[in-house]
């Protein structure tokens, strides 16, 4: 009988991709996921490095920035191996259990993400909204606290999957559309009911990434409410621009990371290039792209990673 009939069959390793129909290139194409993998890395480095040795950068806000870059740098780490292994080497296989770990590391990271940008939407509500008592509002262990909190929701809340998918055998198709593991693309490949593990899935995103997002959505409603009181334009675009580069990771982070999901449930008519696609840059454009963000718009942050590149 042959594995993909016999139920009592199950794969030991599962084929990544990269590029379909792009193989003979995928030497060249190794060339900016390796100059990105680089400059998110550094990027993010330099930032924590700034934050964490500057007093003056010891804020909330700060605070959580620093924690954001620990989470890219956290990102790209999970997702290097696989990505350039297929296009430096192309080495597509890859242990169900290297499998759970990976797609653990990248769900919790992001879970956890959308909690520290959730927490920096509730500081610049705080500042624009109630700018008197911000400081006895966002006291330093106050910050710390919620930040663990958060840390700790996304690790529990995407403990249990590697668990759900190992319960399953994998006696189909062991071939993944990514050059990485995702909970919702795995466990399609399982050759058993999927319900349980398909709807607790679905019930963290919408609970953790979703929740959070309206919360965002809220929080920006009643800071554009207080902003339209202000009588002083510059007074009221002032206020605003301390949210831009905050805004920009929002959609950084959200636009691929609603995407995705949502393609791979519901997108059965997409070009099969474009989910691939799209999920390189729900990972690998944050981690890049949050650095230069806050460096261009943060003042302060500016000048310290000018200050310390002078010298």
């Amino acid at each position: 009988m042959s594995p993909v009939n016999d139920t009592n069959f199950t794969h030991v390793v599962f084929l990544l991709t990269g590029i379909p129909g792009q193989d003979n290139i995928h030497l060249w194409i190794s060339t900016p996921f390796c100059l990105m993998y680089a400059i998110s890395i550094a990027g993010n480095s330099v930032i924590i490095l700034i934050i964490k040795t500057d007093p003056t950068l010891h804020k909330p806000m700060y605070i959580f920035l620093f924690v954001l870059g620990v989470i890219d740098i956290g990102i790209s780490v999970a997702t290097m191996p696989t990505i350039l292994g297929i296009f430096l080497f192309n080495s597509r296989e890859i242990s169900l259990d290297a499998c759970f770990a990976q797609l653990f590391f990248i769900h919790s990271l992001q879970c956890t993400e959308s909690s520290v940008l959730l927490l920096m939407a509730f500081d610049r509500l705080i500042a624009i909204c109630n700018p008197l008592r911000y400081t006895s509002i966002l006291t330093l262990p106050r910050t710390a606290i919620l930040g663990l909190v958060f840390v700790l929701r996304g690790v529990a809340v995407m403990f249990p999957l590697p668990f759900l998918l190992k319960r399953f055998r994998y006696c189909q198709s062991n071939v993944l559309s990514h050059s990485y593991c995702l909970h919702q693309e795995v466990m399609k490949l399982a050759c058993a009911d999927i319900r349980v593990s398909s709807i607790y899935g679905l019930s963290v995103t919408l609970l953790t990434t979703g929740l959070d997002s309206l919360l965002i959505l809220f929080s920006y409603v009643m800071i554009l409410k207080t902003v339209l009181t202000v009588t002083s334009l510059p007074e009221s675009l002032r206020a605003l621009n301390t949210c831009v580069s905050h805004l920009c990771a929002l959609m950084l982070f959200y636009t691929p990371i609603i995407g995705l999901p949502a393609i791979h449930r519901f997108g059965e008519g997409t070009s099969p290039l474009f989910p691939i696609l799209l999920g390189y840059v729900y990972l690998l454009v944050p981690p890049l792209m949050n650095p230069i963000v806050y460096s261009v718009k943060s003042k302060h942050l500016r000048a310290r990673i000018i200050r310390v590149f002078i010298k």
